[in-house]
């Protein structure tokens, strides 16, 4: 089955993309002592290829580059001086092949043995466990599974349900959440953005046993796509099936992750790939994040 699928995704045509994100921080007064760490690299692999990358910032600072624990591209700098803003923009080309086969998959039932062993838990425990911001309460995992019938003996299966009903109940809205909004809130709310329903699911799908990854990345959305994530780094969930591996499902749209969705970075939850973070001796700031995702066309 693999063989066919790697077949399949080198027959589609490879897409191409110039992203360019830039994050623009204003201080209410001068701050001093700035340590930042960025993840605004996109990661390449067997789908997806970073062909290049150029950070600019101001004021300019040097930038020590390593690989964290979930191969994620990350950097660190830090700045001394006085400043009253801080500019940082990140302008990647990356090319994205991947063509639709999450319905072509037939769950076998070696695939089933592979998926109840313990082995296979403990290789993705990390994926498996709840946190603060993917935690729901028993009654809201129990909401759920009566709404999709669920039954975890087909985790792609259970996945794709949950999602169309995300998508269904979870009423998009920029301004219902917050950035360190729960799971448990955002359903309680049953409204927010690509991050709410992508914790949301994480939380339903790892108490059910699959293990499911939270990415961080961009989405291209083309003349007359009835899509929603363009406008800021875009949120989806990435679920490990055997013999297969990651499959990409985005609820906010409930559709299968496929060439027009660009992997920045992968983690637990928004916390461990956040684009921009850090610390500043000073007063307040506000960020204004700019993201724009361009289809370079094929000569």
């Amino acid at each position: 089955m693999r063989g066919q699928l790697a077949s399949d995704a080198k027959g589609s045509k490879p897409m191409k993309y110039q992203i360019t994100h830039t994050n623009i921080f204003r201080y209410d007064s001068e701050v001093e002592q700035s340590l930042n760490t960025i993840r605004l690299k996109p990661r390449s692999g067997e789908c997806q290829r970073v062909l290049s990358y150029d950070l600019n910032m101001s004021p300019q600072s040097m930038i020590k580059e390593y690989i964290d624990i979930w191969q994620n591209n990350v950097g660190s700098f830090y700045i001394a001086g006085p400043h009253k803003e801080l500019i940082i923009t990140a302008t990647s080309t990356v090319s994205v092949q991947k063509a639709p086969y999450i319905y072509q998959i037939n769950y076998s039932n070696e695939m089933r043995n592979i998926f109840t062993s313990q082995l296979f838990r403990n290789h993705y425990l990390p994926f498996l466990t709840t946190a603060e911001l993917t935690t729901l309460t028993p009654a809201q995992v129990q909401e759920i599974m009566l709404a999709i019938d669920g039954k975890n003996d087909n985790p792609l299966e259970l996945a794709c349900h949950v999602m169309t009903y995300l998508h269904s109940v979870i009423r998009y809205d920029p301004a219902a959440t917050i950035v360190s909004t729960t799971a448990k809130e955002a359903f309680e709310l049953k409204a927010g953005v690509c991050q709410d329903y992508t914790h949301i699911m994480l939380g339903f799908l790892r108490q059910c046993g699959v293990p499911a990854r939270y990415i961080s990345g961009y989405l291209y959305v083309g003349e007359g796509d009835d899509l929603i994530g363009d406008t800021a780094t875009h949120a989806w969930v990435e679920i490990m099936v055997p013999g297969i591996g990651w499959i990409g499902l985005d609820p906010t749209n409930n559709v299968e992750v496929l060439d027009n969705h660009v992997i920045l970075s992968v983690g637990r939850d928004y916390r461990d790939v956040s684009p921009v973070e850090g610390v500043y001796q000073g007063g307040t700031h506000t960020l204004e994040v700019k993201v724009d995702v361009k289809k370079i066309e094929h000569l």
